[in-house]
């Protein structure tokens, strides 16, 4: 906040405090603010500020600038809608099913998850990693820009689950060579864990575990071994598996010890407020059977543990 407080030795308002206090600042601080907003962790948008990539009402920001909401703020030139007012933490739960993307516009005019998703009331939902326009299941929604960054970020390598229907002649040399690790374009990948999840012939169902969220890892990890997937559903992200009652095209609000167990893979406080969960209607939900285990993996998920996906 660009304000000086200048104030005269007679003014109500220095009279009225108490020697050796001082007037409390004004606003929260730009990379809190920042943060909530979606753009980055506190402590990258430490580096932006300190890098002159951030302006507060056309002026370049300097480490330990305060913010209000009349503020302009612009980030690389760009405006940032933002509340310096801190909110809630909510996450939500949505059941995707595939034919969507998940850009909040998109050019060519298809249906985006933001069209799914109920009015946040303040600030906007940040979607945490996203799932390409093939690929069904598990995508969760935040106001929370600092945990929506955390969840995303590998060096907190948060785990990402998800049932795989695979096309071809899989054999154990395949799954060695996906679970020590595979040379990409963008650099060496692995599953952590990989279940054979049943299927017969030439169609096998699996569920494997990746620790970040580049684009379409786990279908050319099995592309780089000449195979194909034909069915992708994330079923489990972190700690939150997919709720059995969560139908394909609905979405479910968290409540707060679920939002919580996902602040606490990454570090942040837990918070204690009351949540109704909530659904929006949609489609009738997919079945799945159940999995056997596979020797790879040192052991299998929480999801794997507790039921296979598959049709």
């Amino acid at each position: 906040m660009y304000k000086q407080y200048m104030t005269d030795i007679n003014s109500p308002l220095d009279a009225e405090l108490p020697l050796g206090e001082e007037l409390a600042p004004e606003g929260e601080k730009l990379q809190k603010v920042l943060a909530r907003a979606g753009l980055g962790s506190r402590r990258e948008l430490e580096r932006w500020i300190a890098d002159g990539r951030v302006m507060v009402n056309d002026r370049t920001a300097t480490l330990g600038d305060r913010v209000v909401d009349t503020d302009v703020v612009r980030v690389d030139g760009r405006p940032v809608k933002f509340q310096a007012e801190e909110h809630p933490r909510r996450v939500l739960a949505f059941n995707k099913p595939e034919g969507l993307v998940c850009s909040r516009r998109d050019p060519e005019g298809r249906a985006t998850v933001f069209d799914q998703l109920p009015n946040p009331g303040t600030g906007r939902w940040i979607s945490i990693g996203r799932l390409d326009i093939n690929t069904s299941g598990l995508l969760l929604f935040t106001n929370d820009g600092e945990l929506a960054n955390r969840l995303m970020h590998p060096s907190y390598t948060v785990e990402r689950e998800y049932a795989v229907r695979v096309m071809g002649n899989v054999t154990e040399e395949h799954l060695h060579n996906m679970f020590t690790g595979v040379e990409l374009e963008d650099g060496k990948a692995r599953f952590t864990d990989i279940v054979e999840s049943g299927g017969e012939g030439i169609n096998r169902w699996f569920h494997v575990v990746i620790m970040e969220g580049r684009n379409r890892e786990v279908r050319r990890l099995w592309e780089s071994q000449g195979l194909q997937v034909s069915r992708l559903k994330r079923v489990r992200y972190g700690s939150l598996i997919i709720p059995d009652h969560l139908r394909v095209g609905r979405w479910t609000e968290l409540e707060d010890k679920d939002i919580n167990a996902l602040a606490e893979l990454v570090g942040l406080p837990a918070q204690r407020r009351a949540t109704k969960r909530a659904e929006r209607p949609g489609k009738k939900p997919q079945r799945y059977g159940e999995k056997t285990r596979s020797k790879h993996g040192s052991k299998a998920s929480a999801a794997s543990q507790r039921r296979g996906r598959q049709r």
